[in-house]
């Protein structure tokens, strides 16, 4: 059974009341508060440039799913098979996004009038979407409502995405995902080959931690919720290929945010999301693992999940 730190929140009827009720969400970024630039603690990374980066051909194989569980819902591991598959070498990011937007006019969930009920909070009865804040002695949330959330604004209207199209995209709900998978030609990937794909070719990855101790990947070094340390050189959302590739030339599949997958949770609303993001910390929500995964309702976008696609390898379309 998940904690109460690990419930999520989602615009349908039953979530909404939930929100009412305990205004609480949690998982595993910075709040409306927080500046989301990406802050150092050590000298600025070389970051690739992956603007025109292609996709990657994953030759499929079978591998041991779920292997090393550290959670209920990760296990047991069991033997699974992929076919070859294509796969996008970074997250989708702001860039990508927008262009997306310009050509189609679409609008996110986050953008549009939510659902309300009699029990729904008034700041929940306008746009807006989930947003992480460090607790204090004034409000103990992690998560909170934050009126217009959106992609452009991922922690409300005072903060904005530009300078910072090489970020990956957040904000966006499953069906804003789906919405740009079929402009793209391309779709979510199954759990099975986003996990294949993470592991990079080997049975098990270790701690994303260099011989010298130095993080590998961008999470949270610190105690969690309290203080991000950035040994990693950030606090935040990092641009895109800022951290080595696995052995398939895959980048930031562990860390720096969560990543959409088509696979279904609980009772249909919910789908898996993997890879963990920056608020992930050893002392809470330690997914930073292929293996691990972790459900959030597909009506809810935070400023934590993001989402690579795929494409099957009979052909490779382009938008």
């Amino acid at each position: 059974m998940r904690s109460a730190a690990d419930r999520t929140i989602g615009r349908g009827p039953f979530a909404l009341g939930c929100l009412a009720a305990v205004a609480v969400l949690a998982s595993c970024s910075a709040g409306p508060d927080d500046k989301r630039t990406a802050a150092t603690a050590e000298p600025a990374r070389a970051c690739a440039d992956l603007t025109h980066a292609a996709m990657v051909r994953i030759a499929g194989g079978s591998f041991a799913m779920g292997a090393d569980p550290r959670y209920p819902e990760e296990g047991p591991p069991r033997r699974v098979t992929v076919r070859p598959f294509w796969i996008d070498a970074h997250e989708l990011t702001n860039a990508e996004f927008a262009a997306f937007v310009k050509a189609t006019g679409y609008r996110t969930l986050a953008e549009r009038q939510p659902p309300v009920t009699p029990a729904t909070p008034p700041d929940m009865r306008v746009p807006g979407s989930a947003v992480f804040a460090t607790p204090d002695e004034h409000d103990p949330r992690w998560w909170r409502w934050a009126v217009g959330a959106q992609w452009r604004h991922p922690s409300g209207p005072r903060e904005s995405i530009t300078g910072r199209d090489r970020e990956p995209v957040v904000q966006i709900a499953y069906a804003d995902a789906e919405a740009y998978a079929h402009w793209a030609g391309k779709r979510l990937p199954t759990e099975a080959e986003w996990e294949y794909a993470a592991l990079g070719g080997k049975t098990a990855l270790p701690e994303p931690v260099d011989e010298h101790g130095v993080p590998q990947a961008n999470y949270y070094q610190g105690v969690f919720p309290i203080r991000d340390l950035g040994l990693d050189g950030f606090r935040g959302r990092a641009p895109v290929g800022c951290f080595k590739p696995n052995g398939y030339g895959l980048y930031d599949m562990i860390g720096n945010v969560w990543e959409w997958t088509s696979a279904s949770g609980p009772n249909g609303q919910m789908a898996v999301i993997k890879g963990g993001s920056y608020l992930c910390a050893s002392n809470y929500c330690a997914r930073y693992r292929p293996a691990a995964r972790q459900f959030e309702d597909r009506g809810l976008g935070t400023d934590h999940i993001g989402v690579r696609f795929v494409h099957d390898a009979g052909g490779l379309a382009r938008p």
